[in-house]
């Protein structure tokens, strides 16, 4: 999640983006209850409820890096999507792998899934995030998409998890990567899936992060771009806004909005304090700013939509376990006000 900056993509225009996409009219398909076959599970998620209209997404660390080190039954109750961060590349081309690290301080795998149907009995759901700034799984021919597809299906039954997060920051093919979460949707008709692309993934519709989303649209959860380690980008308008602004999450979410995806598959993607990220954390009063000038119109800084999106998913942090080190101001100020959006 914590990428290097991306470059600067100059020369979009609106004219480019209004001629590439259309504004979507579907509705992503909300997550359901999950019943594994037992035969072939060996940790079948506990009954879940649909992913909120409006929900909050927490990325949470299976790793140690000076943050808040955390169990998955200490993640703030705000979240409603809790990503766990980060299945591994195997030596297969496109297969992934999960292995819990040791200093999260499980003392058995069996504790951890007792942890996630914990989660998952409380409304939440589970997912598995695949890729980070070091990830290095790449799905680009159709055997890579078959082992994706086959590995990360092993894992959801194998765990639990309700689904799985596309965090690919090294670049994805569309073709292949819609075709093997295609066919995790077949075997899991419920799955939630949920997608934290950098800024330059999503300038416009032409590119391949922005096509995937669209290519899983009938079935897509969310879309939590990820508004930090950027720099200065277009917005919807043609304009240049740096972030670490009101004006950079709803101009840049303006894109994917006016671009096809619908409005509950948009999130906003912050870094919970400014030690999570390289650059772009916002207090969470700019992120609730964000999300009043989106949905209702108000709060608006320079940039003001054409319309409001009253259906907008809501906002995801880098991470649970960041949030918690700077004493959970993202999941109470911003969980509160994503839980009373329109």
């Amino acid at each position: 999640m914590t990428g290097l900056p991306a470059r600067l993509l100059a020369g979009l225009t609106a004219a480019v983006l209004a001629s590439a996409g259309i504004v979507g009219t579907g509705t992503a398909q909300a997550a359901g209850t999950r019943s594994p076959d037992p035969a072939t599970s060996s940790a079948p998620a506990a009954p879940t409820a649909a992913v909120p209209r409006h929900a909050v997404t927490g990325y949470w660390q299976n790793f140690d890096n000076g943050a808040t080190v955390q169990k998955l039954k200490d993640v703030d109750d705000a979240y409603d999507i809790i990503a766990v961060s980060f299945a591994d590349a195997t030596g297969q081309p496109g297969a992934v792998t999960f292995r819990l690290d040791p200093a999260v301080g499980y003392g058995s795998t069996d504790e951890f899934k007792a942890d996630i149907k914990a989660k998952q009995a409380a409304g939440k759901s589970v997912i598995l995030s695949v890729g980070g700034e070091r990830g290095a799984v790449s799905v680009s021919d159709a055997a890579s998409a078959k082992n994706f597809a086959d590995s990360v299906s092993g894992l959801m039954d194998e765990y639990g998890f309700n689904g799985v997060d596309i965090d690919l920051e090294n670049g994805l093919h569309s073709a292949y990567m819609t075709q093997a979460l295609k066919s995790v949707h077949d075997r899991h008709g419920d799955v939630v899936v949920t997608m934290a692309p950098q800024t330059i993934d999503m300038q416009s519709p032409q590119n391949e992060y922005f096509k995937t989303a669209l290519g899983i649209k009938d079935f897509l959860t969310a879309v939590n771009m990820q508004y930090y380690n950027s720099g200065s980008m277009n917005g919807c308008d043609g304009k240049v806004y740096s972030q670490g602004t009101v004006d950079f999450l709803t101009a840049l979410a303006c894109i994917q909005l006016e671009g096809g995806l619908d409005p509950s598959q948009v999130g906003i993607g912050v870094p919970a304090s400014a030690r999570a990220a390289g650059g772009g954390h916002v207090a969470p009063s700019v992120v609730n700013a964000a999300l009043d000038c989106l949905t209702r119109g108000s709060n608006c800084g320079s940039f003001k939509p054409s319309r409001t999106y009253p259906g907008l998913r809501g906002a995801m942090t880098w991470s649970t376990n960041w949030d918690a080190a700077n004493g959970n101001a993202f999941a109470s100020q911003v969980g509160a006000h994503v839980h009373g959006l329109p």
